[in-house]
C-alpha cells in the first residue's frame, strides 16, 4: 500500500513540474487587440510583432492624443511635417531588415517621390519593463547601418494583419502626448 501512495504521488508530482516548465503560449499579433496588458504578461512578443510587420503600409492618419490644439509639431523623424508622411509607403521586408519609406505628398516642404532608406527592427524592452517597440534608423547613401547611431522609436500599440497603430510620444510642459501613426497594409 505504502508503495502505490508513493508512486501516485511521485507521478502527480511529475507531472505537475512538466506542466510548470512548459513555454507560455503568447497571443499573436492582433489578439488580445493586439495591445499588451503589461511589459512580462500577455501580448504579443518581440518575434510576433517582427513577424506582423513584415510587408507593406501605407500611412493613412496621424493623429494628436493629448497634444493640446496649440501645440505645433514641425516635424518628426527629423525629416518633414507630419502631412508630408500621409500616404507615404513604409516597406518592411525581413530578411536583412533593410527597407524603405516612400514619401507621395506634394507640398511646400514635401518630397513628393522621394525614397528614404531605413534599416528598421522590434525592440524588446521585456528587461526594462515595456512593451516591444518598432525602432528604425535612416540610411543615407554611402552608410552602413552599423555606423549610424541614432534612430527613432515608436510603441507598438494595435495590429490584425490588416491595420497598424504606432504611438510615438512627444514630451510636453505638462507630460506625455502621443501622435498616434494609423497604417493599412499596403495590396501587393
Amino acid at each position: 500500500m505504502r508503495k502505490h501512495i508513493l508512486s501516485v504521488f511521485t507521478l502527480v508530482a511529475l507531472v505537475l513540474v512538466l506542466a510548470s516548465c512548459g513555454a507560455q503560449r503568447k497571443s499573436p499579433v492582433g489578439g488580445n487587440n493586439g495591445a499588451s496588458t503589461s511589459a512580462g504578461g500577455s501580448g504579443p512578443s518581440a518575434a510576433q510583432w517582427r513577424s506582423g510587420l513584415k510587408g507593406k503600409w501605407v500611412l493613412n492618419s496621424v493623429d494628436r492624443e493629448n497634444i493640446p490644439s496649440a501645440y505645433t509639431v514641425k516635424n518628426i523623424f527629423d525629416e518633414a511635417p507630419v502631412e508630408c508622411f500621409i500616404g507615404s509607403i513604409w516597406n518592411l521586408p525581413g530578411g536583412n531588415y533593410r527597407g524603405s519609406i516612400t514619401f507621395n505628398a506634394s507640398g511646400t516642404l514635401c518630397a513628393d517621390g522621394a525614397v528614404r532608406t531605413i534599416v528598421w527592427s522590434v525592440y524588446d524592452g521585456r528587461t526594462e519593463g515595456v512593451h516591444p517597440q518598432f525602432q528604425f534608423k535612416k540610411i543615407y547613401s554611402g552608410e552602413k547601418a552599423a555606423n549610424v547611431t541614432s534612430g527613432y522609436r515608436l510603441n507598438l500599440s494595435y495590429s490584425d494583419g490588416q491595420s497598424l497603430v504606432m504611438r510615438m510620444p512627444i514630451p510636453l510642459d505638462n507630460g506625455t502626448g502621443n501622435l498616434v501613426f494609423n497604417f493599412t497594409r499596403a495590396e501587393q
